[in-house]
């Protein structure tokens, strides 16, 4: 009698045993979290993602040099780019970009040395490119501001993921 019970024992210990450790099916609900994990980790990363973001600056009426130079009204920081990109000549609603001399902006694919601009609420805004960065020009209230993103930001390349979550 003890024998057939420490033999049941035993096999109901090793029946609980093997079914706990099998895989269990995903839940049509774990498939979607996951999948929802995965595009949030690439919007994040992608070159317009949130982590692609390297500045905010305001434009003044008149003449707004910029680049990395400490002499410009706006100084990109912590990005590689030449010390003078250009200027941007913002005139009450009117915003016109022109590239410094020898600095090869982009927009569209096509090299452009001056150019009038059409700010994010156009919803088609003028997105130019040097390098690693690009800008566009945002309206928000009666401000102009160049929104910079950077591909080659640290908040990318160093970035780790997001921890998921357990979902049983």
């Amino acid at each position: 009698m003890k024998r057939i019970f420490t033999l049941n024992i035993i096999l109901l210990l090793t029946t609980f045993l093997f079914t706990s450790c099998a895989p269990k099916e995903e839940t049509p609900y774990q498939k979607e979290i996951k999948e929802w994990h995965v595009k949030r980790v690439e919007n994040l990363t992608r070159p317009t993602g949130w982590l692609s973001l390297a500045g905010l600056y305001w434009l003044s009426e008149g003449e707004n040099t910029f680049g990395t130079g400490t002499a410009n009204k706006i100084i990109f920081k912590d990005v590689t780019a030449p010390e003078i990109i250009g200027k941007y000549i913002k005139t009450g609603d009117e915003i016109l970009f022109i590239s410094a001399d020898g600095v090869e902006v982009k927009s569209d694919s096509n090299i452009v040395t001056e150019t009038k601009i059409k700010t994010d609420l156009s919803g088609n805004p003028t997105i130019l490119e040097l390098g690693t960065l690009s800008w566009y020009i945002i309206k928000r209230g009666e401000k102009y501001g160049i929104r910079l993103r950077d591909t080659a930001n640290p908040n990318i390349t160093g970035f780790k993921g997001i921890e998921m979550f357990d979902i049983d």
